[in-house]
């Protein structure tokens, strides 16, 4: 065992979050910690994974759940698709697997979701694999400890990391290692202003001996990230049930309901651009009212303003009867009090709680 494996895991023995998934090595537990966990924080995640165990104590469970279930149980944990992916994985591993998950990283890269970094975690946090792990935060290790002057972010320079995570991994004990390197970056390796004097591996990092923790690790600069103006309609029927659409499986927020319009065009107005949206997605019309709400929200790559209008809704354009899912996956009529039903994303949420804020037929 190398001098930097020893250190972490004595480090790790004293100083280890108690977490919920560290209580057991069962593969359903691990895996469900570890797809959560993905570009996610441990305070967030913490009572989502309590309440999918309750709901869902066994991969059998979960994958006999209806799926829109299991996306209203995910709501506000964002980055949908992971949603999807467990639900799809939880089937293939009852039906295909008997239940049992993939011990090996190359069976666990055959399932939804789990790409080498989950597969790596899963397989020797609960296989006892000597697999390893590479994540940001050991990103951010591993160029410390190594001063490392290179793009992290070159495909090559990936490559080599991989490789010298492979190399430094110990013979035993892989997973808890694993878990130690990566608990070293969230806790006292951190991105701004390390603490250094109570790293257990202070005296191995060229970068502490050099004075570069800070340039390290190296990434490009960000470009700018875009803006986009979104109009929604809070379209009501004469007896005040409200229309929500169903974002398509495969794109963003897929499977999410929402309050249905798009992003404006150039040269157009809001209102114009929720009408076009409105014809494109449902093919109906309406009459666009004041402006109810705008709610701001950051995606991973774009920010938007959602500018949500209080509509009146005049029918469908013929030869059609009812609204049609054109560019939604479907589309109902529901009582404002019913909304709670259905998960929405972040942006609708708040037009939600706006709603009831200011008691607009939601109760």
């Amino acid at each position: 065992m190398s001098d930097l494996s020893q250190s972490l895991l004595a480090w790790y023995a004293v100083h280890a979050a108690d977490l919920p998934w560290r209580a057991t090595r069962d593969a359903y537990r691990v895996w469900l910690s570890e797809m959560m966990l993905q570009q996610t924080q441990i305070d967030t995640v913490i009572p989502y994974y309590r309440r999918f165990l309750e709901k869902y104590p066994s991969v059998q469970a979960l994958a006999a759940a209806p799926r829109a279930e299991v996306l209203k149980l995910w709501e506000g944990l964002g980055y949908y698709r992971r949603a999807h992916h467990l639900h799809q994985t939880a089937q293939i591993v009852t039906e295909q697997h008997g239940g049992v998950f993939p011990a090996t990283v190359a069976g666990l890269l055959r399932l939804p979701g789990i790409g080498r970094y989950t597969a790596g975690a899963i397989a020797s946090i609960a296989g006892g694999e000597r697999a390893p792990v590479l994540d940001g935060n050991v990103i951010r290790v591993l160029t410390r400890l190594l001063d490392m002057p290179d793009d992290v972010t070159a495909a090559a320079v990936q490559q080599r990391l991989w490789q010298i995570a492979t190399d430094l991994l110990p013979a035993e004990q892989c997973g808890d290692y694993n878990q130690a390197l990566m608990e070293l970056g969230q806790t006292l390796c951190t991105p701004r202003q390390p603490a250094c004097e109570r790293c257990p591996a202070r005296a191995l990092c060229r970068a502490y001996a050099a004075g570069t923790q800070a340039q390290r690790p190296v990434k490009p600069k960000k470009a700018p990230t875009p803006h986009y103006d979104v109009a929604a309609g809070l379209i009501y029927a004469a007896d005040g049930r409200l229309l929500i659409a169903q974002r398509p499986d495969g794109g963003l927020l897929g499977g999410l309901w929402e309050f249905p319009g798009g992003k404006q065009e150039a040269g157009e107005t809001l209102p114009e651009c929720l009408r076009r949206e409105l014809r494109e997605e449902l093919a109906i019309t309406v009459e666009v009212g004041e402006l109810f709400v705008k709610v701001k929200h950051a995606f991973t790559h774009f920010k938007i303003t959602l500018h949500a209008f209080e509509c009146r809704y005049l029918g469908p354009l013929p030869p059609h009867t009812a609204p049609q899912p054109l560019a939604a996956q479907a589309w109902a009529w529901v009582q404002p009090a019913e909304l709670a039903q259905y998960a929405f994303g972040k942006a609708d949420r708040d037009v939600i709680a706006a709603l009831a804020r200011r008691g607009r037929r939601l109760l």
